[in-house]
């Protein structure tokens, strides 16, 4: 059984705000041992389910957070960027099922950390006129390639968005939103102890993969920056809904792609940090 791991960082056992995630922050060190813990955990789960190969996709900002040495020696580590698939990068429908590992709440939720891809430069996201974020947007793209999402950890606030999007997927509260920069902790122990035996139970019973079909789906942006959507407009297939709100259609990994694209344009454009 192969199975995927896409590992982000706000959602991680303990971690609340900027300086536990950036690595400019001065927490940063301890946020990556505490990343590599919860994903042992799942890895330690996913193993006791019959798991013999693992891949983790260090999928957070600049995506080199987690260290090979730190992570259970049966994980082969996708690290670095630029990744064509970002968040996704390496899945393919040879994996048997995702688990995503530290997710948090889409932009403009009281979620911890809550944002989607870019701060606040990216105001609102859709999925044929779907509301949005990392978790959806993770989720849909890895049914229509094939391999179901079965967990998924983080605050309560991503935990219930998930359960929004698709209720048979499995979640995990390692933390209860107090605000964008603060939580009520669970125990580490007790919070990676609720992951390993969430990826054993989950994985035991997941679903056979199954392909969606290959139909055309549409992804639209608003962004904070009227300059960014203008810009994007410069690309092929790009097309606008208002000054601040571009959209796209097409096969759903391949509007993934565009949409990477659109973020490095976004970046360059704005410089903007990635909370404030």
């Amino acid at each position: 059984m192969r199975i995927y791991f896409t590992v982000d960082m706000e959602g991680i056992t303990g971690l609340v705000d900027s300086h536990d995630v950036q690595p400019a922050g001065r927490d940063y060190e301890h946020g990556r041992l505490m990343m590599a813990e919860d994903v042992n955990a799942a890895i330690r789960g996913a193993l006791a389910a019959g798991a013999t190969e693992i891949t983790v996709n260090d999928a957070h900002g600049p995506m080199r957070n987690l260290r090979s040495d730190m992570l259970h020696p049966i994980a082969r580590l996708i690290r670095g960027k630029p990744k064509s698939m970002g968040m996704l990068e390496g899945l393919d429908n040879s994996y048997d099922a995702a688990i995503c590992i530290g997710y948090h709440s889409r932009a403009g939720t009281s979620g911890v950390l809550s944002h989607s891809f870019m701060g606040h430069e990216i105001e609102d996201l859709w999925i044929d006129d779907r509301p949005v974020g990392e978790i959806g947007l993770t989720h849909a793209t890895a049914a229509v390639l094939g391999v179901p999402v079965v967990l998924l950890s983080g605050d309560d606030t991503a935990c219930a968005e998930m359960t929004d999007w698709d209720p048979a997927v499995e979640t995990v509260p390692v933390k209860y939103a107090r605000g964008r920069f603060a939580a009520e902790l669970r125990p580490i122990a007790e919070a990676r102890e609720a992951i390993e035996a969430a990826a054993t139970a989950t994985l035991t019973r997941a679903p056979a993969a199954e392909t969606h079909a290959a139909e055309r789906t549409t992804l639209a942006v608003r962004w904070q920056s009227a300059a960014v959507a203008t810009t994007l407009l410069d690309l092929p297939g790009v097309t606008a809904r208002d000054d601040r709100t571009v959209e796209i259609s097409g096969y759903l990994p391949d509007v993934y792609r565009q949409f990477r694209v659109w973020m490095t344009v976004a970046t360059a454009l704005t410089n903007q940090p990635p909370y404030c």
